[in-house]
Order: C-alpha cells, then structure tokens, then sequence
C-alpha cells in the first residue's frame, strides 16, 4: 500500500486552499500539485458523497469506462456491472496514492468561515479579480476559518478552490402549514440524509414489518423504496409506499431496442440537434431544422421504456419527453428487479402532484386521500449551495445564485463577481467526475497564466446564454446540467487551453463514436 502519511500542519498563509475531499477536491489536488495545495477535508476519509451519503446498495449510474479519470483506470474497467459505494471509494483512495495525493489532506478540518481579504472593492471590477489572469500575485486575497477538535484557526490563502458538492450535509426539508408538518404525525420522520448513517442492520430493523412511506420518485427515493421493499420480504412484511410528486423517466439499462445508449446522445454527431450556448444563428438555424428529428429520438426511446417497462400500469409514465429529463440529469437507472417488487405488491405508487401533509397517522394529499405509515422518508434532496452561503462573506453570500436559481459559473467553474475563487462540482453531466477533472485541469490552466477570461461583462452573457440553451431544451433547466452539449462545454475549455477540441483518430470516429475522459488525456 502506498503512503497514506497526511498533511499535520497547515501554514499560516499558503497559495491554494481547496474545501473538499470528493472527486473534485481530489482533481483539484492532482491538477495544484505545484502550489503544496492545502485540502481542507470534515470527515475522517475522502470520497465525499459515496462515502458519507449513500445507501447499503447504492451502486454508480454509470458504466465504468464512463466514470474514471483521464490518467487512473478501473482495474476491473471490463467488468460490465455498475460499482458499488464501496467499489467507487476504493478506487478514489487508488488514485490518490498513485499521485500521492494523501499529503495535502487535512482531515477533520472542517471550514466554518471565510473572510474576504482584498478590499472594498471586492469582485465589482471590469475584470475578475481585477487583471482576469492569472490570480496568484503572492498576497492573501482570502482568510479561512477551520474547526479542528472544537478550536477554530485561521489561515491565509491566495485562492481558493470551492468543492464541498451539492449533496448532503444540509437536507432539503419540506416547509408545511402550522398543525400540518411532522409534529401532528406519531410516527417517526427521517430524511435520508440520516438514514444514509445508519448500518445495514439498523435499516433493516428499523423497516422491517412497517407500514413506510417515501416521499419523492428520483434516485434516492428508488432506491430507498428498494431497500424498504427488501427489509420486508417474507411473513409480516408491510408494503412501501413512494409519494410521487413529479415523474420523471426512469431506464433499466443502457440499451434501448437493441442499441447503445451512447448513440442517442454522446457523439458528437447526436448533439447536433440539441441547444448549445452561444451557438449563432446558423447552429440556431439548425436546431430548428433538426427539431423533428430531437421529437423522434425521445420518441423512440420513450417507446421502449413503456414496453419494457410497466409504468402505464402504475401510472408513471411522465407527460414530458424523455430527453427533458436526460437534459436535466434527472434520468436514473433503476435497481435490479424493482418493479418484481412493485408486481408482489411491496412498493406501491401514489400520486401527490397536488401536494401533501402530515396527519396523525399518517399524510394526507390535497384531495384528501390518507396514506397510512409508522414511518415516513424524505428523500427530498439537498440544499448545497447553503453550504457555500453558510461560509462565504458578505456581500459574495448573496451573488451565490442568479435570479434563475443557479450558480451562474463561467466554464461551470468561475463567477464572474467573485475573486480568487472558483467552485467545481456544481455542474451535472452523465459522468460528473469527467465533468470535475476537465474544470480542474482549465482552472489549472488559468492560475498558470496559459490564457486570460473575457471581462466580467462578457462571462456573465455567456453564463446568461448558457442559462437560455439549457431553458429551450427542459423545463428542469435549474438544474444546470450540460449532458446534452457537453463535447461543446469541453471543446470550450480545450480551445482556452491551446489544446485540440477534435480528439478522434479520424473524422468517422469523431463524428460517430462515444466521448469518454479518456479522450482527454494531457498527452493529446
């Protein structure tokens, strides 16, 4: 096993700060080796999110070949099965001991505060940070507060690079009238941000023979309704209700008819039909020539999710189309046999577009229908961008999101009013971790000097326009997610790198054959 020896002492003041210790605190690392970054990481252990929040049978939605950095291979990259947690942990701890990764964390670190350094002035300039190049000029533009065992210190940095994710650690909690809300119910509430805590016998006990409900019909909450349905297997099992509120479509797996995934939407070729930002009245022009075609394509893939699946019978198929919600990243690849539970009656399915309560015994839907439960989970979602307002100063705390409630980031990674500091890993994509690494080799880039950003006026158009591309393709578009133009988003950040934005071997393969990370390796 490698050196696992971390970082015991942070300097007073140093050049680079990353929040973080996920996939993209460690892509930040590896990308900042020439500035000893400091990794400022809560817990006890990186991996982020699939370490701390997740469930006993959360596995990757991704192939693995789709889900791996650049320069660091799955040693199983053939194994055709989607990883699980566990396997996605091991594999980050692989790559940071193969780059030695492991000495810039510091760990049970966790930021509390962070002040602005730079004056009043602050990120309201033509250009960001004042010069829009090149950031570090070797003074501190920001002071980090950091709670170790109870005492907070402070520390220096000239940048700061922003990964603390957009899940967990503040959950998303439903807001009801007075005498509505969980206090009237006699059950037990949990959202599943605490259930993720638990171990697989706890959650097992604490299922088991219980009338459950689960609010919500994404990722989480399928899963959630599979474990539930699992713990209540056999003699005295009690069925798992999932309260629906918005449908969204869900795939077994990545073929459709026959065909691979990949076809429909990452080649270069099948994302011509779709909106892009700043894409001129040409590609403008396109778009509305291939508007037919973008219809056919959801079409034929919502064909055969109704026949493979029974989503008539359950009344879950959704009344939008099929590359709204893959636009949004809200497309999730269900669990092995969760509609065999769904068909021995251990999940059941009940609508609430119109909105719920809670009840003594129970919640209750704005037509009145009740639903019994001894135990009701929220899997609601999260509240990330609180994390950034919760440290960030004023009056950075309030430009967090834009009047579209998203975070408006130039090359998903800079805001154009806030200096010193970029975010990575608040842009969704079909493989975030690819998403992550391109951002921290481009923001490596910048703070080299290797190219200058537009000014302020002109980042803000683009992230406005990027806002608009993605308003014209879903009606989820808060979600910022860039799956269905994101060869463009890379081609973008390559061009700022001097790199080539054509990465195939020939012009059919560039045209035609899936983009992956490894695509992108530095030596290309």
């Amino acid at each position: 096993m490698a050196n696992r020896a971390t970082r015991e002492v942070v300097p007073a003041s140093s050049r680079v700060a990353i929040i973080g210790g996920g996939i993209s605190g460690l892509a930040s690392a590896k990308q900042m080796a020439a500035y000893d970054p400091v990794v400022f990481e809560a817990t006890p252990s990186i991996g982020g999110v699939w370490k701390h929040c997740v469930y006993r049978t959360t596995r990757l939605q991704t192939p693995r070949p789709d889900y791996e950095f650049s320069d660091y291979s799955w040693p199983n990259r053939d194994d055709p099965t989607f990883p699980t947690h566990t396997e996605i942990v091991d594999y980050l701890e692989g790559y940071a001991d193969e780059f030695d990764l492991w000495r810039y964390i510091a760990f049970g670190s966790k930021v509390v505060d962070i002040k602005y350094l730079g004056g009043p002035q602050a990120g309201f300039t033509e250009l960001w940070s004042g010069t829009g190049k090149a950031p570090l000029q070797g003074r501190p533009m920001w002071e980090v507060g950091v709670a170790t065992g109870g005492v907070v210190q402070y520390y220096k940095f000239e940048f700061i690079v922003m990964c603390a994710g957009k899940y967990g650690d503040v959950p998303r909690m439903p807001v009801f009238p007075a005498g509505k809300g969980p206090e009237v119910f006699k059950g037990q509430v949990m959202h599943s941000l605490d259930y993720c805590k638990l171990s697989e016998e706890e959650s097992v006990e604490l299922m088991r023979g219980k009338k459950v409900v689960v609010v919500g019909y994404k990722k989480s909450a399928i899963d959630l309704a599979n474990e539930c349905a699992q713990a209540n297997q056999g003699e005295g099992g009690q069925a798992c209700t999932m309260l629906v509120r918005t449908l969204h479509w869900v795939v077994p797996s990545y073929s459709i008819w026959g065909l691979p995934f990949f076809i429909f939407f990452s080649t270069r070729f099948s994302q011509l039909i779709y909106e892009r930002p700043n894409q001129g009245f040409f590609r403008f022009l396109l778009c509305l020539l291939f508007s037919p075609l973008r219809t056919a394509v959801s079409k034929f893939i919502e064909s055969y999710l109704s026949w493979k699946l029974p989503l008539g019978k359950y009344g879950l198929t959704p009344d939008h189309p099929f590359v709204e919600d893959y636009a949004s990243c809200q497309m999730a690849i269900l669990p092995d046999g969760f509609f065999d539970m769904a068909d021995r009656g251990l999940v059941r399915f009940q609508r609430a577009s119109g909105g719920w309560s809670f009840c003594e015994d129970g919640v209750v839907l704005a037509d009145g229908t009740k639903v019994e439960a001894d135990l009701v989970f929220l899997a609601t979602g999260f509240e990330g961008k609180d994390k950034l307002r919760a440290v960030l100063p004023d009056p950075f705390r309030s430009l967090v999101v834009n009047k579209s409630s998203m975070m408006p980031l130039y090359r998903g990674t800079i805001h154009p009013l806030i200096p010193n500091m970029a975010f990575v890993g608040y842009v969704e994509s079909v493989s975030n971790l690819h998403t992550s690494e391109l951002r921290c080799r481009w923001l490596s880039g910048l703070l080299e000097g290797r190219f200058e950003l537009p000014s302020v006026k002109a980042m803000t158009a683009h992230v406005e326009d990027e806002v608009e591309a993605m308003r014209r393709t879903t009606r989820f578009y808060r979600r910022h997610c860039i799956s269905t133009y994101s060869i463009h988003d890379s081609d973008g950040m390559c061009a700022d790198l001097g790199a080539a934005t054509r990465r195939k071997a020939n012009w059919i393969a560039e045209l035609f054959a899936p983009y992956n990370n490894k695509d992108y390796q530095e030596d290309q």
